[in-house]
């Protein structure tokens, strides 16, 4: 499933390719547009294809073999049934990345497997407004640029049944903002490895102008460049 495994006609490695997912059953995120766009922007220029979809009937093995990695950009809700949630996991355990995107974690609230793949699931939010990211670790590809502490503009999330397991890189300083709830230890984004695929989140994301931030989108591309890499 990894990038290495995929081939053309003529037997020269194919570029990586990203399916990115949009399926709303609960608040539709206007950011989606913008978010499809930057995505689409960052394949071209950094050599990896983007195909997007709202349609849950391409969850299918079939169709899922085709990509190196899912990107779930503001899923909400109950996107997948039964036999395309087999078919993700699938996929997942197959070796296929992941990436999620802001209300990636208001998503599937009723399967297990999911929570433990995105690392957490959506609780609440305050207002949009400023905050300061504290980013903790900077070996990752997606955090390595970053400052220490990090401010911006985003619907901030609080967060249940966070997976122990993932490995925090940023988390939020919640003096610096109003509405906070998961207190000192309250992670904005973070990595791991899940049934041996590789697995990306950002909680950034909501508005249409974090997809025209520099920063924003060199960390969400780190991201992905991470879940793309052949271990």
């Amino acid at each position: 499933m990894n990038c290495s495994t995929r081939k053309e006609m003529g037997g020269a490695p194919d570029l990586p390719s990203l399916l990115v997912f949009y399926k709303t059953a609960g608040y539709y995120h206007t950011s989606i547009p913008s978010g499809l766009a930057a995505l689409q922007k960052l394949g071209a220029e950094n050599g990896f294809k983007v195909d997007t979809t709202n349609n849950a009937a391409k969850f299918v093995q079939d169709t899922l073999q085709k990509y190196d990695a899912v990107v779930f950009l503001s899923t909400t809700q109950d996107v997948l049934n039964d036999t395309q949630q087999q078919a993700f996991e699938q996929f997942i355990r197959g070796g296929g990345g992941f990436v999620g995107i802001h209300a990636a974690t208001d998503t599937e609230y009723n399967w297990p497997w999911y929570n433990q793949l995105v690392g957490a699931y959506f609780d609440s939010h305050p207002e949009i407004q400023t905050a300061t990211i504290q980013v903790v670790d900077k070996s990752h590809l997606s955090t390595s640029f970053l400052p220490d502490k990090w401010e911006r503009k985003d619907e901030w999330y609080n967060f249940k049944n966070i997976n122990p397991d993932v490995k925090v890189l940023a988390n939020l300083d919640e003096t610096s903002y109003k509405g906070g709830k998961n207190g000192q230890n309250h992670p904005i984004a973070w990595y791991h490895t899940f049934e041996g695929a590789r697995v990306f989140y950002t909680g950034g994301g909501h508005t249409n102008e974090s997809f025209q931030e520099p920063l924003f989108l060199r960390h969400l591309l780190g991201g992905i460049q991470y879940v793309l890499q052949k271990e």
